[in-house]
């Protein structure tokens, strides 16, 4: 890896070099540091001060917010909440470059299933969906505009992101055939989001012991442009591609959801328009979410707390949290915790972790992710074919390989935007998403590159479908997630129940599954 260095710096085939080194920018929206001191300190201030509170939660990801929501609508409004950043949301945070709004993280909400029953009691209190004649009806304003996204393939745009254009009856044979092997998958066995509403069938199970490319080996479904659809899907979700992940998880991206449809006789992509899924985003993306799920905690809300020690006792529970700005260590006594942190977090800090838990962490494995926000000055040119999208993806041969980290393309921010016409100089910003589950090293290479090197590899990715990205870029901010969400990889599930005495454990970890309908449920869970 260190001869490839992804993409060498030194072979950029960008237009004008000079353009790239007026462009600002740097690592921003993580405190890596803050969050290594629990790693690397062999000690701790005394408590310098002791809080009475029933509830602690511990974490301030989408699944500690949810808590916090579930505690207060049973009006239970005794509890604090001890988040590390200093800002609440986890995965699903929004920020700003350049005065105009995107997403530092997560950027999208499929419309939930009847199965995800919180979550849609949460839309409907946010104003979000209503009832009309007897069916819900969403916000016009939040479902994704058209055109939702496109594939940068054979040189030209296409709308949808299934290879079409030019590929051959083969090609087209095996999309088929992928197609029935979905629609037996959804006959035989029930699949849902959240995925814990469905039970385990022996089916599952087998599915959950080999990888999705054994599987797609096993059903003779080899083709590349399926298979890079496939994998696609799986690096988009999952952060790691489909050598990695379950072939349970593989499946489950499609039967849980809307399952997959061949293309036409014609060529052309089904499923678009009127009858594909709709999905909910903002220009910070599901940022705006998390917003909502803030704003009635008020001062139950601590920001800039690492979470040090988690300990029970015969009357209740002790959370020590370090403040790094004042350098002082607050206790927190408390009925009952609910530890909304991942795994491998939750093992460091808690007293005498059981057995089980000590498991889980040896078993998960975790994606690094880079998200890159590039402002941009005026509208990109653009190549023949489908017009700018919402989500627009880079098709690249490189992108199956294990050992490489190929971009999942861009969103554009101002997609969302109510502007009726873009003038030639309107600026826009572009959210790049990098999932590094596969690569050998990757979280080191991602803590330790300079953020200059992954300007460059995006600029040249990205600018294979717009020449002119490098000059017309005038600012890229980069969020690093060392351990952005747990790979579901092949191996045991997740025990069914999460608490253990004064204690209650609600993270998508848990799930394997690091998306917002899981983690809002089981937080909710643990918070009801």
């Amino acid at each position: 890896m260190k001869r490839r260095h992804f993409l060498a710096s030194a072979a950029l085939p960008l237009t004008g070099c000079e353009a790239v080194h007026e462009i600002q920018g740097g690592f921003t929206g993580v405190n890596i540091a803050r969050g290594h001191q629990l790693r690397d300190a062999s000690s701790w201030p005394a408590p310098s001060k002791i809080h009475q509170t029933r509830v602690v939660i511990a974490g301030g990801g989408v699944s500690g917010l949810a808590a916090g929501r579930a505690l207060r609508l049973r009006g239970m409004n005794d509890f604090a909440l001890l988040e590390l950043e200093d800002q609440a949301g986890g995965n699903s945070r929004g920020g700003t470059v350049g005065g105009i709004a995107c997403p530092l993280g997560a950027h999208y909400l499929p419309v939930p299933g009847e199965d995800a029953t919180e979550l849609q009691d949460l839309l409907e209190e946010l104003g979000l969906r209503q009832r009309q004649s007897g069916r819900w009806v969403y916000d016009e304003r939040y479902l994704c505009h058209s055109p939702q996204e496109r594939l940068f393939f054979n040189g030209e745009w296409q709308e949808g992101l299934l290879p079409l254009k030019g590929v051959g009856r083969d090609t087209q044979a095996q999309y088929q055939k992928f197609a029935e092997l979905v629609a037996r998958a959804r006959q035989t066995s029930n699949w849902t989001l959240p995925a814990s509403r469905a039970p385990m069938t022996a089916e599952k199970h087998a599915l959950q012991a080999l990888t999705f490319k054994a599987y797609l080996s096993q059903n003779g479904l080899t083709d590349p442009h399926l298979t890079w659809y496939l994998n696609y899907c799986c690096q988009d979700d999952y952060g790691a591609g489909y050598t990695t992940v379950s072939a349970w998880a593989g499946l489950h991206y499609f039967a849980s959801r809307h399952g997959f449809t061949a293309p036409r006789a014609d060529g052309h992509e089904a499923g678009s328009g009127a009858d594909r899924d709709g999905l909910l985003t903002w220009p910070e993306g599901n940022g705006w979410l998390t917003r909502q799920l803030v704003l009635p905690l008020k001062e139950r809300l601590l920001t800039s707390q690492v979470v040090v020690r988690i300990a029970t006792n015969r009357h209740g529970v002790e959370v020590d949290a370090f403040n790094p700005t004042t350098q002082s260590t607050h206790r927190w006594v408390a009925e009952r915790c609910i530890v909304a942190l991942p795994i491998f977090v939750a093992v460091r800090v808690l007293e005498s972790p059981p057995d089980w838990l000590r498991l889980a962490a040896a078993r998960t494995r975790y994606a690094p992710w880079l998200v890159a926000n590039l402002h941009i000055k005026a509208p990109l040119q653009d190549h023949a074919g489908a017009p700018p999208s919402w989500d627009n993806v880079i098709y690249s041969t490189n992108a199956a390989n294990a050992t490489t980290s190929a971009g999942l393309g861009y969103v554009d921010a101002m997609h969302q935007s109510l502007q009726s016409v873009k003038r030639a100089d309107s600026p826009t910003v572009l959210t790049h998403y990098r999932a590094l589950g596969d690569m050998p090293e990757g979280r080191k290479l991602l803590l330790t590159q300079p953020w200059s090197h992954w300007r460059d590899v995006i600029l040249t990715e990205l600018g294979a479908a717009h020449p002119d990205l490098a000059a017309k870029t005038s600012r890229i901010e980069m969020t690093r997630y060392g351990h952005a969400m747990a790979v579901p990889v092949p191996g045991p599930i997740a025990p069914a129940t999460l608490s253990q005495g004064r204690l209650s454990f609600a993270h998508s970890d848990w799930a394997g599954y690091s998306v917002f309908e899981e983690a809002f449920t089981m937080g909710h869970a643990a918070g009801g």
